[in-house]
């Protein structure tokens, strides 16, 4: 797995997983979805780039099958 925290007024943070070549990422706005099919190439140019919104409507947005990530419950302590 790999993270990274972004400088991005819309993406809070990404996660890659290899394995699965999956792309979860962490909107500000909107909650966390998980990009499926996606090639490492995709997550380490998103990880880069000046504009990581741009990148993602240009480049993500429509181009692979998402699903928004279930809630995860923490039980009551």
């Amino acid at each position: 797995m790999r993270a990274k925290r972004l400088n991005s007024s819309m993406i809070d943070r990404i996660v890659f997983d290899d394995d699965a070549e999956t792309l979860v990422i962490a909107f500000k706005n909107s909650g966390r979805y998980i990009y499926s099919g996606v090639p490492r190439a995709i997550y380490d140019a998103l990880a880069r780039t000046a504009s990581a919104g741009t990148y993602f409507n240009q480049y993500i947005k429509g181009h692979f099958p998402c699903r928004p990530e279930r809630k995860r419950h923490r039980p009551d302590n």
